[in-house]
């Protein structure tokens, strides 16, 4: 493992260096998915690179088991990528789910009551509010206008027909 990382450019082996559970613990939520993101960027070239190389040496070696021991060193780099994004993958994980449980926390708390701000209403000029959470006002009850449709008439007629359609082709059986 060593002597892959070794092998890695500087920029490379400083991104794995920030996939240390160390380094990470300070990170907040957006910046855990930056790095996740640059982790799998990196990864996905490594594993294009030895997917790519594993191919070209299938021709040359004569098959894919004779060709896979000469790309094993591009195999060792994805696989160093591919650990280092799981360990970004769990710590998003853990951030984004304790980020979670604290707005769900808030939001609760915020529809109980507490630290709940009185919400004031301006009706007819007066402002109104302070309430137990009661509407202020009935409301006008919702009326269903589409029934009186000519469009929905011929819809309902035309299912009505077809059901009894239907039902006379049963009753001649």
């Amino acid at each position: 493992m060593k002597k892959i990382l070794k092998s890695l450019s500087e920029e490379e082996y400083r991104l794995v260096r920030k996939t240390k559970r160390k380094a990470m613990a300070d990170l907040d939520e957006d910046a855990l998915i930056d790095l996740h993101m640059r982790t799998r960027r990196a990864r996905n070239k490594h594993v294009k690179n030895y997917r790519q190389a594993g191919a070209a040496k299938v021709t040359k070696k004569g098959g894919r088991g004779a060709a896979r021991p000469a790309n094993s060193h591009n195999a060792a780099r994805a696989e160093v990528f591919e650990k280092a994004l799981a360990q970004v993958s769990r710590q998003l994980a853990v951030v984004a789910k304790k980020s979670a449980a604290d707005l769900k926390d808030a939001r609760l708390s915020k529809a109980s009551g507490n630290k709940m701000e009185r919400l004031e209403f301006i009706v007819d000029g007066k402002v109104k509010g302070g309430g137990k959470g009661k509407v202020i006002s009935a409301g006008k009850d919702r009326v269903d206008a589409t029934r009186q449709s000519p469009g929905r008439k011929k819809y309902e007629a035309s299912s009505k027909a077809a059901g009894k359609r239907r039902q006379a082709k049963k009753d001649k059986r």
